[in-house]
């Protein structure tokens, strides 16, 4: 397997409200085709392809005194290609 390289990271507490209207921002983006991220002076532009491999995961994990769950969402392609469409919906 190759070397991965984080690009960019940002993890912060939000409001549901703040997460939705970023979530709606991001999906503006993909149909756009690019999206650009910041944070303090620095900046990053990924260009997205018209289709790509998008990944739904729901986890819970159990700890001594209490129960986290998270739900994410990820987007992946490679550079130079065009993925199948296909999979799960959401409602």
């Amino acid at each position: 397997m190759g070397r991965e390289t984080i690009l960019f990271k940002s993890e912060e507490k939000k409001s549901a409200t703040e997460v939705a209207q970023a979530l709606r921002l991001v999906a503006d983006k993909i149909e756009e085709g690019s999206i650009t991220l910041s944070q303090g002076g620095e900046s990053l532009v990924l260009h997205l392809p018209s289709t790509m491999s998008f990944e739904i995961k729901a986890e819970e994990e159990e700890g001594r005194t209490k129960t986290k769950r998270s739900l994410e969402f990820e987007l992946e392609w490679t550079l130079g290609e065009e993925e199948e469409n296909g999979g799960a919906t959401i409602s």
